[in-house]
Protein backbone atom coordinates (compact mmCIF):
# COMPACT_ATOMS: atom_id res chain seq x y z
CA UNK A 1 0.00 0.00 0.00
CA UNK A 2 1.46 3.11 -0.79
CA UNK A 3 1.81 6.30 1.77
CA UNK A 4 -0.68 8.37 0.57
CA UNK A 5 -3.34 5.43 0.51
CA UNK A 6 -2.31 5.05 3.95
CA UNK A 7 -2.85 8.61 5.11
CA UNK A 8 -5.70 8.82 3.27
CA UNK A 9 -7.34 6.24 4.92
CA UNK A 10 -6.27 7.06 8.26
CA UNK A 11 -9.01 8.49 10.90
CA UNK A 12 -8.44 11.68 11.74
CA UNK A 13 -6.91 12.00 15.36
CA UNK A 14 -8.29 14.57 17.41
CA UNK A 15 -6.21 16.54 20.35
CA UNK A 16 -7.23 16.29 23.87
CA UNK A 17 -8.48 19.94 23.38
CA UNK A 18 -9.85 19.99 26.91
CA UNK A 19 -13.12 20.48 28.49
CA UNK A 20 -12.79 23.45 30.37
CA UNK A 21 -11.76 26.65 30.02
CA UNK A 22 -12.99 29.56 27.09
CA UNK A 23 -10.03 30.29 25.19
CA UNK A 24 -9.97 26.24 24.37
CA UNK A 25 -13.77 26.64 23.84
CA UNK A 26 -12.79 29.71 21.32
CA UNK A 27 -10.10 28.46 19.77
CA UNK A 28 -8.05 31.51 20.11
CA UNK A 29 -4.44 32.09 19.30
CA UNK A 30 -2.93 30.69 21.75
CA UNK A 31 -4.30 29.03 25.27
CA UNK A 32 -1.35 28.82 28.03
CA UNK A 33 -2.97 27.13 30.71
CA UNK A 34 -3.89 24.02 28.13
CA UNK A 35 0.17 24.05 26.80
CA UNK A 36 1.40 23.93 30.09
CA UNK A 37 -1.52 21.01 30.90
CA UNK A 38 -0.35 18.88 28.00
CA UNK A 39 3.26 19.79 28.44
CA UNK A 40 4.39 16.55 29.44
CA UNK A 41 2.05 14.39 27.68
CA UNK A 42 2.26 15.87 24.51
CA UNK A 43 5.20 18.70 23.78
CA UNK A 44 7.94 17.27 25.77
CA UNK A 45 7.80 13.79 24.32
CA UNK A 46 7.32 14.83 21.21
CA UNK A 47 10.27 17.56 21.46
CA UNK A 48 12.75 14.35 22.68
CA UNK A 49 11.17 12.63 19.99
CA UNK A 50 12.64 15.04 17.37
CA UNK A 51 15.80 15.24 19.37
CA UNK A 52 17.13 11.96 18.71
CA UNK A 53 15.59 11.83 15.18
CA UNK A 54 17.52 14.76 14.67
CA UNK A 55 20.95 13.02 16.53
CA UNK A 56 20.86 9.94 14.65
CA UNK A 57 20.21 11.00 11.48
CA UNK A 58 22.89 13.66 12.02
CA UNK A 59 25.42 11.20 13.04
CA UNK A 60 25.11 8.30 10.81
CA UNK A 61 25.12 11.28 8.10
CA UNK A 62 27.87 12.19 9.51
CA UNK A 63 30.10 9.31 9.77
CA UNK A 64 29.58 8.73 6.42
CA UNK A 65 29.97 12.03 4.93
CA UNK A 66 33.75 11.97 7.06
CA UNK A 67 34.68 8.71 5.44
CA UNK A 68 33.77 9.71 1.94
CA UNK A 69 35.20 12.81 2.18
CA UNK A 70 38.39 11.67 4.03
CA UNK A 71 38.51 8.72 0.90
CA UNK A 72 37.59 11.56 -1.78
CA UNK A 73 40.70 13.30 -0.74
CA UNK A 74 43.16 11.26 -1.23
CA UNK A 75 41.55 9.53 -4.19
CA UNK A 76 40.12 12.43 -6.07
CA UNK A 77 38.18 10.41 -8.40
CA UNK A 78 35.76 9.56 -5.66
CA UNK A 79 34.32 12.85 -5.73
CA UNK A 80 32.19 13.06 -8.64
CA UNK A 81 30.40 10.17 -8.08
CA UNK A 82 29.62 10.24 -4.18
CA UNK A 83 28.19 14.13 -5.67
CA UNK A 84 26.44 12.89 -7.60
CA UNK A 85 24.65 10.24 -5.73
CA UNK A 86 24.27 12.03 -2.84
CA UNK A 87 22.97 15.04 -4.90
CA UNK A 88 20.19 13.46 -6.72
CA UNK A 89 19.21 12.19 -2.76
CA UNK A 90 19.35 15.79 -1.87
CA UNK A 91 16.62 16.94 -4.73
CA UNK A 92 14.15 13.89 -4.20
CA UNK A 93 11.09 15.61 -2.08
CA UNK A 94 10.27 14.80 0.97
CA UNK A 95 7.38 13.24 0.65
CA UNK A 96 8.30 11.66 -2.62
CA UNK A 97 11.02 9.66 -0.72
CA UNK A 98 9.14 8.32 2.14
CA UNK A 99 6.89 7.05 -0.81
CA UNK A 100 9.98 5.05 -2.66
CA UNK A 101 10.84 3.59 0.96
CA UNK A 102 7.75 2.54 2.70
CA UNK A 103 7.13 -0.35 -0.03
CA UNK A 104 10.79 -1.40 1.33
CA UNK A 105 10.82 -0.63 5.44
CA UNK A 106 7.93 -0.04 5.78
CA UNK A 107 5.93 2.64 8.34
CA UNK A 108 9.23 2.55 10.72
CA UNK A 109 11.59 4.63 12.29
CA UNK A 110 14.10 3.20 9.98
CA UNK A 111 12.50 4.53 6.98
CA UNK A 112 12.16 8.03 8.58
CA UNK A 113 16.10 7.80 9.44
CA UNK A 114 16.94 6.44 6.00
CA UNK A 115 15.33 9.85 4.60
CA UNK A 116 16.52 11.76 7.07
CA UNK A 117 20.37 10.94 6.63
CA UNK A 118 20.10 10.83 3.39
CA UNK A 119 19.43 14.79 3.03
CA UNK A 120 22.48 15.45 4.66
CA UNK A 121 25.06 13.77 2.77
CA UNK A 122 25.53 16.25 0.73
CA UNK A 123 26.14 19.03 2.93
CA UNK A 124 28.10 17.37 4.75
CA UNK A 125 30.38 16.01 2.20
CA UNK A 126 31.31 19.27 0.33
CA UNK A 127 31.94 20.89 3.78
CA UNK A 128 34.27 17.78 5.15
CA UNK A 129 36.36 18.00 1.56
CA UNK A 130 36.53 21.99 1.45
CA UNK A 131 37.93 22.07 4.57
CA UNK A 132 40.32 19.78 4.04
CA UNK A 133 41.16 20.90 0.92
CA UNK A 134 41.43 24.20 2.57
CA UNK A 135 44.69 23.61 4.36
CA UNK A 136 47.91 25.42 2.92
CA UNK A 137 50.04 22.74 1.44
CA UNK A 138 53.03 24.64 3.42
CA UNK A 139 50.95 23.41 6.40
CA UNK A 140 50.91 20.02 5.73
CA UNK A 141 55.00 20.36 4.49
CA UNK A 142 55.36 21.60 8.12
CA UNK A 143 53.42 19.22 10.00
CA UNK A 144 55.60 16.13 7.86
CA UNK A 145 59.32 17.85 8.30
CA UNK A 146 58.49 17.31 12.01
CA UNK A 147 58.03 13.86 11.57
CA UNK A 148 54.42 13.61 12.13
CA UNK A 149 52.60 10.50 10.07
CA UNK A 150 50.10 10.55 7.86
CA UNK A 151 47.66 9.54 10.04
CA UNK A 152 48.78 12.15 12.40
CA UNK A 153 48.79 15.15 9.90
CA UNK A 154 45.04 14.29 9.69
CA UNK A 155 43.96 14.12 13.04
CA UNK A 156 46.31 17.27 14.37
CA UNK A 157 46.60 19.73 11.32
CA UNK A 158 43.69 18.67 8.72
CA UNK A 159 40.72 18.32 10.74
CA UNK A 160 41.42 20.56 13.42
CA UNK A 161 42.26 23.66 10.18
CA UNK A 162 39.27 22.41 8.92
CA UNK A 163 36.72 22.43 12.04
CA UNK A 164 35.02 26.00 10.77
CA UNK A 165 33.80 24.60 7.63
CA UNK A 166 33.00 21.29 9.55
CA UNK A 167 31.02 23.15 11.86
CA UNK A 168 29.49 24.87 8.74
CA UNK A 169 27.84 22.23 7.16
CA UNK A 170 26.22 20.92 10.67
CA UNK A 171 24.95 23.76 10.82
CA UNK A 172 23.01 23.44 8.16
CA UNK A 173 22.35 20.12 8.05
CA UNK A 174 21.44 20.13 11.62
CA UNK A 175 18.62 22.48 10.75
CA UNK A 176 17.75 20.72 7.56
CA UNK A 177 16.90 17.25 9.18
CA UNK A 178 14.88 19.12 12.53
CA UNK A 179 12.41 20.41 9.23
CA UNK A 180 12.11 17.71 7.61
CA UNK A 181 11.76 15.70 10.91
CA UNK A 182 8.39 17.41 11.59
CA UNK A 183 6.75 15.59 7.98
CA UNK A 184 8.17 12.25 9.31
CA UNK A 185 4.97 12.63 11.61
CA UNK A 186 3.02 11.36 8.93
CA UNK A 187 4.73 8.12 8.45
CA UNK A 188 5.83 7.40 12.40
CA UNK A 189 4.22 8.65 15.39
CA UNK A 190 6.89 10.65 16.82
CA UNK A 191 8.61 13.94 16.84
CA UNK A 192 6.38 17.90 16.54
CA UNK A 193 4.94 16.75 13.76
CA UNK A 194 2.41 14.57 15.22
CA UNK A 195 0.92 17.71 17.28
CA UNK A 196 0.94 19.80 14.14
CA UNK A 197 -0.72 17.45 11.83
CA UNK A 198 -3.24 16.34 15.24
CA UNK A 199 -4.03 20.42 15.00
CA UNK A 200 -4.64 20.34 11.09
CA UNK A 201 -6.51 17.03 10.89
CA UNK A 202 -9.02 19.02 13.81
CA UNK A 203 -8.45 22.96 13.41
CA UNK A 204 -6.76 24.03 17.10
CA UNK A 205 -4.28 27.25 17.33
CA UNK A 206 -2.97 26.38 20.37
CA UNK A 207 -1.57 22.37 19.01
CA UNK A 208 -0.18 24.11 15.74
CA UNK A 209 1.92 27.58 17.39
CA UNK A 210 3.28 25.35 20.45
CA UNK A 211 4.48 22.52 18.31
CA UNK A 212 5.75 24.97 15.38
CA UNK A 213 7.65 27.28 17.88
CA UNK A 214 9.15 24.41 19.83
CA UNK A 215 10.78 23.14 16.30
CA UNK A 216 12.02 26.83 15.50
CA UNK A 217 13.49 26.72 19.12
CA UNK A 218 14.91 23.80 18.80
CA UNK A 219 16.81 24.52 15.66
CA UNK A 220 17.85 28.16 16.94
CA UNK A 221 18.82 26.34 19.88
CA UNK A 222 21.11 23.86 18.01
CA UNK A 223 22.73 26.17 15.55
CA UNK A 224 23.90 28.33 18.80
CA UNK A 225 25.32 25.16 19.72
CA UNK A 226 27.52 24.70 16.98
CA UNK A 227 28.41 28.09 17.10
CA UNK A 228 29.52 27.68 20.30
CA UNK A 229 31.35 24.85 20.24
CA UNK A 230 33.47 25.90 16.95
CA UNK A 231 33.87 28.78 19.06
CA UNK A 232 35.77 26.64 22.01
CA UNK A 233 37.63 24.36 19.68
CA UNK A 234 38.95 26.65 17.37
CA UNK A 235 39.50 29.76 19.05
CA UNK A 236 42.08 30.95 16.05
CA UNK A 237 39.81 30.75 13.99
CA UNK A 238 37.09 33.67 15.82
CA UNK A 239 40.25 35.75 15.95
CA UNK A 240 41.40 35.82 12.90
CA UNK A 241 37.73 36.34 11.60
CA UNK A 242 38.36 39.65 13.71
Amino acid sequence: MSLAAVIAQADPVIPDFGGGGSCVRENRTFCWNWFQDNWSGTFQPALIDHIVLTLIAVGIGFAISLAAALFAHRHGWFEGPFTVVSGILYTIPSLALFQILVPITGLTVTTAEIALVSYTLLILFRNILTGLRGVPEDVREAARGMGLTPRQVLLRVELPMALPAIIAGLRVAVVTVISLATVAALIIDQGLGKPIFDSLNAPFNTAFIAAGALAVALALAADGLLVLAQRIASPWAAARAR
